[in-house]
Order: structure tokens, then C-alpha cells, then sequence
């Protein structure tokens, strides 16, 4: 197991690393690609591994969101580089334009999952073709809305499933969504509300 304790907080960095080349101030050397898959190999994980746990502040990272309130019930968001844009349906006296924020968070879950899938079936040694995962997210908007103060303004439970095509089979697939679980950021930071991810091939 030690041979696969990857911090997966630093993957959604690797990508950034194909302009970038270096982050100094996280100790990032430049990732070797592929033509076919970008993904960091197996000895790139361990070279990874090697390099946190010889000096741990170099795993240390940072990540910011700018937002800004348009009009209405659009907002704007500036991370890195890149623009997040979030509106509310027009149930709920938005505009339709974008996302809301629970469902950019319901993406961010999905979206992480999937990072994290890849990153340690490379690690592990399992080929996996492609995974997608769907995420729901229940919620009782009268928390929202201030009719209740008994029930939560968020999410009361998130259900997924995660959809794995590999020739590995489901043992070795459930021995790696083991895995992922316990190593998953945004599932890890989400355990305040109970959340069910399923996985079939």
C-alpha cells in the first residue's frame, strides 16, 4: 500500500505544468507525456512520492478562487488562468446562464474522482480505457430559503456512480476505488454530508 500513497491535492497542478514547465515555489519537476496519454506514469508518481516524503513542504500547496457578483444572480469566477461562470435556474430567480454553484461543486466531485482514478490506476497498474462518473446532489431548499431552520441550506446527500471500462477485473476495480476514496480531495473535504459512490464496469 505505501508504494501507492499518492497526494493526489497536487494532480489538477500537472496539467498546468504542459505551459508552465515549473512551479518553483511547489518543487514540480516537468512531467514525461505521451502521445496517446498525458497522464503521469507510474514512475512519475513515484518520483512524486519520493520527493514529498524526503521534504514534505514541497508537497505543500496553494489554491485560489477570485469571484465577483455581476448582476442579478451571475458571478464570475478567475482561477489561474481559466473562467467559471455561475447563475441559478430560473426557478430559483437566476437567469439560466451557467452552472449553479452546487452543481459546479456536484462537477468538481465527479471531475476529481476521475483525476484521482487515473492517476492511481497508474500507479497501481491497471488499465483503465476511460472512466466518467455521474453525480446527484438532494437538497431541500427551504434551507435556502430561510422557511425552516431545521433543514440545512446544503446538500442533504450525493449519490454517484462510477463507470470504469478496464480490463481488470472487479476485485482489482474495487481495491482501487478503495483506494480512491481514501485519497480523493473534494470527496475527502465533502464528508460533513453523506455521500454514496457506486462503481460498475
Amino acid at each position: 500500500m505505501a508504494a501507492i500513497r499518492l497526494v493526489s491535492t497536487l494532480r489538477p497542478v500537472i496539467s498546468s505544468l504542459r505551459s508552465s514547465q515549473r512551479l518553483p515555489h511547489l518543487g514540480i519537476r516537468s512531467l514525461s507525456t505521451d502521445e496517446k496519454d498525458d497522464a503521469p506514469t507510474a514512475e512519475d508518481i513515484a518520483g512524486l512520492q519520493n520527493m514529498y516524503k524526503t521534504d514534505p513542504s514541497t508537497a505543500l500547496a496553494t489554491f485560489t478562487s477570485v469571484s465577483k457578483l455581476s448582476s442579478g444572480l451571475r458571478s464570475t469566477a478567475e482561477i489561474r488562468r481559466f473562467t467559471i461562470n455561475a447563475d441559478e435556474p430560473k426557478a430559483l430567480g437566476g437567469t439560466d446562464t451557467a452552472p449553479n454553484p452546487v452543481e459546479i461543486l456536484l462537477s468538481a466531485l465527479g471531475t476529481c474522482q476521475e483525476i484521482t482514478y487515473k492517476a492511481y490506476a497508474q500507479a497501481m497498474g491497471i488499465q483503465i480505457n476511460s472512466v466518467s462518473v455521474e453525480v446527484s446532489g438532494h437538497i431541500d431548499l427551504r434551507g435556502f430559503f430561510a422557511v425552516s431552520e431545521d433543514v440545512r441550506p446544503g446538500f442533504q446527500k450525493i449519490e454517484g456512480t462510477v463507470t470504469i471500462d478496464s480490463p481488470a477485473d472487479m476485485e482489482t476495480l474495487q481495491t482501487l476505488k478503495g483506494v480512491v476514496d481514501a485519497h480523493c480531495p473534494v470527496l475527502d473535504m465533502l464528508q460533513a454530508v453523506p455521500v454514496t459512490i457506486e462503481l460498475k464496469k
